[in-house]
């Protein structure tokens, strides 16, 4: 029905802890935080890329620490009780199941806070795809609607967040250092071929499970 991978729950709880991050809900045994994205597989050049950015953006926020994972959310982070999942799934790879893959172009600097401002992070932000990106969106909200749970963020910003610190640092990174990335993206030699996208799947994180759902 759907490709599932487990990882260690322990070490995934440990992760949740690190760097003095923040969860926007307290963690209850039977309560289980899911994410719908697409991963984005990353190459070579776009980890050159990301070197370039993140050490010219430490030197207004000595405190950035890169991703290790690369995604574009189609959900908010949501809480599913345990029971819930598999028929959560079960309706999501039926929404899914007629979408075909697409491009999508992420080429643009921007900051971003999560909701409680207690975290920020610097993203690209997509400039090309994202009606493709709000059909998805639309079909994962239905599924968050028939299980009573938060729908995505009206007119969203789908971007793939790069590096992020504890705060609300927006006013050291927006302006003349934003700025200065965008000059990096620009005249970076391979930009045009590792922030141009071919997304071939959507993914389902809850605990320490995943489901895949290929696109055609």
């Amino acid at each position: 029905m759907f490709r599932e991978q487990e990882e260690e729950e322990r070490g995934a709880e440990d992760r949740a802890k690190h760097g003095g991050r923040v969860r926007c809900f307290p963690h209850e045994r039977g309560n289980w935080a899911t994410h719908v994205y697409l991963p984005y597989k990353v190459q070579e050049e776009f980890l050159e890329l990301l070197d370039l950015l993140v050490s010219h953006a430490r030197t207004y926020v000595s405190s950035l620490t890169a991703m290790e994972e690369f995604h574009i959310s189609l959900s908010q982070s949501v809480v599913l009780r345990y029971h819930w999942i598999n028929p959560f799934v079960q309706s999501l790879k039926e929404r899914l199941a007629s979408y075909d893959r697409f491009f999508c172009v992420a080429n643009q600097m921007k900051v971003y806070t999560n909701q409680n401002k207690t975290r920020t992070f610097i993203g690209l932000e997509v400039s090309a795809g994202h009606f493709q990106l709000l059909e998805l969106v639309s079909e994962v909200d239905k599924v968050m609607e028939e299980f009573d749970l938060p729908t995505f963020y009206k007119d969203p910003s789908f971007h793939i967040s790069l590096a992020w610190c504890v705060g609300d640092l927006t006013g050291s990174l927006e302006g003349q250092c934003l700025q200065e990335l965008q000059d990096i993206v620009d005249r970076f030699e391979d930009s045009a071929l590792v922030l141009r996208v071919q997304w071939e799947q959507i993914r389902c994180k809850s605990g320490n499970k995943f489901f895949s759902f290929p696109l055609r």
